[in-house]
């Protein structure tokens, strides 16, 4: 599925007007696409954000948000890939490195009460609904990820994360992000919600339904979101989504106007090299 510049203006309001003076300093972030195989093929998990949200209101995306400080504890009970093999896919400090994952595990609980940990390293925690509590004080920051894991004797699964890829925010936006995008299956057992200020709605679909509902209006989709979904799609699997070889480049797309509305465009596309 090819998609030109002009197929995706941005919302009216997403993009100021006046672009800030400086570009606004980067945020490290992790988002997380979970991938189950179901009768209608490989779908993934989306949410359509909160309309207020300060960054991304209203558009449809993955589950993620930026990293805590508290991310980078080395006390996390942790098993998988460790943070230098991490560092070297994300081409950053292993201390970064940290960060993203637990960052990546944290906030998919949060968002979607899916939890990327388990009681020992060859198992994962069934129903999330005991945790209730832990979720909300994550979320009101009363709780580290470190602390909830060593309270309820639970290991971080970092085996269960794979590296996607690498999204840098423009320039022109207020609010910007270098996010490192993670794949990860459904535990089984689990139910992904939209138990979250942060999102409208929830739901599971294919990727190409998801890019056919961006098509026709029905969603709003940034360039990562839709980029991913398309790569996504042509994987066919959840095996072959995961065992997939990636580079991790950043990719950082650029905004134009065209007839009066904004346009993202991305490296190798029309307008790039021109844009400012």
């Amino acid at each position: 599925m090819v998609f030109q510049p002009e197929d995706r203006p941005l919302p009216t309001g997403l993009v100021p007007e006046t672009p800030p003076a400086e570009p606004a300093p980067l945020r490290d972030a992790a988002t997380v696409v979970l991938l189950r195989d179901s009768a209608a093929g490989l779908e993934v998990f989306l949410q359509r954000r909160a309309q207020g949200m300060p960054f991304a209101g209203g558009m449809t995306a993955f589950p993620g948000g930026g990293i805590d400080q508290r991310d980078a504890d080395v006390s996390v009970a942790w098993t998988g890939p460790d943070a230098a093999w991490w560092a070297e896919r994300f081409g950053c400090a292993p201390e970064l490195a940290r960060a993203l994952v637990c960052a990546a595990v944290r906030e998919t609980f949060e968002e979607s009460g899916v939890l990327l940990a388990g009681p020992d390293p060859a198992t994962v925690v069934g129903d999330t609904g005991r945790y209730r509590d832990a979720r909300a004080a994550l979320v009101a920051r009363d709780l580290s990820l470190a602390e909830f894991l060593a309270d309820e004797g639970l290991v971080l699964r970092a085996d269960l994360l794979r590296p996607w890829s690498n999204w840098v925010t423009p320039e022109r936006e207020p609010r910007r992000y270098d996010t490192r995008f993670f794949l990860a299956a459904m535990p089984d057992g689990q139910r992904a919600d939209a138990v979250t200020t942060e999102a409208a709605d929830a739901y599971w679909a294919t990727p190409r339904r998801a890019l056919a509902d961006f098509r026709l209006g029905r969603c709003h989709l940034l360039p990562p979101t839709r980029v991913t979904l398309a790569e996504i799609a042509e994987c066919g699997g959840l095996a072959a989504a995961l065992s997939a070889e990636r580079t991790l480049d950043k990719v950082t797309p650029k905004l134009i106007k065209r007839a009066g509305r904004w346009h993202a465009v991305l490296p190798g596309e029309p307008g790039y090299e021109e844009a400012t």
